[in-house]
């Protein structure tokens, strides 16, 4: 079904779907060498049995330039994430939202069908920490000051500041400084 709908992205959306079965080892490569690819063995995602069947159903779209990136069954049935190198936030966020309405207009057009939405929960996820509206704000930052003290010391102070501090390579990467 994703497949269909994001050859139909155009413009900045434009890219290429790649599917984890089958996949050439340059490609799977290249995708571990962007920090694109993600791997089964979490714990959690095993236990809730969202790993069965791996890899079958799962891969990961990106876009050209690799801003725009669709994960397809990884945690969520999609993960739809905007990103790039600098402090262009609104470019970002501007591109989240076309993004996302991409991905839900094509995949309505393939099926007929929409993002699941209940009316007192919002949008409904596989994660229950992204129920709702279903949206995550992730800025990576290098802290270097804080990062030479070691990682206890930046852990107490994200945690006084409500904040949670993730690794180089995402939310399960470890912090490295």
């Amino acid at each position: 079904l994703f497949t269909a709908a994001s050859a139909k992205f155009s413009g900045d959306l434009a890219g290429k779907y790649y599917a984890l079965t089958g996949m050439d080892e340059a490609v799977r490569q290249q995708l571990v060498d962007d920090h694109f690819l993600f791997v089964s063995g979490d714990p959690n995602l095993k236990a809730a049995g969202m790993e069965r069947d791996w890899p079958e159903g799962r891969g990961i779209f990106h876009n050209t330039d690799k801003t725009f990136l669709v994960w397809v069954n990884e945690e969520d049935q999609l993960r739809i994430i905007s990103m790039e190198k600098g402090g262009d936030v609104l470019g970002v966020f501007k591109r989240l939202a076309k993004g996302i309405e991409a991905v839900g207009d094509s995949v309505k057009e393939e099926s007929g069908k929409g993002f699941m939405l209940d009316e007192k929960y919002g949008y409904v996820h596989s994660c229950p920490t992204n129920l709702g509206t279903g949206m995550r704000a992730s800025v990576h930052i290098d802290l270097p000051g804080w990062t030479k003290e070691g990682v206890d010391k930046l852990k107490a102070r994200c945690e006084v500041l409500a904040l949670q501090p993730r690794g180089t390579r995402g939310e399960s990467g470890g912090q490295t400084g």
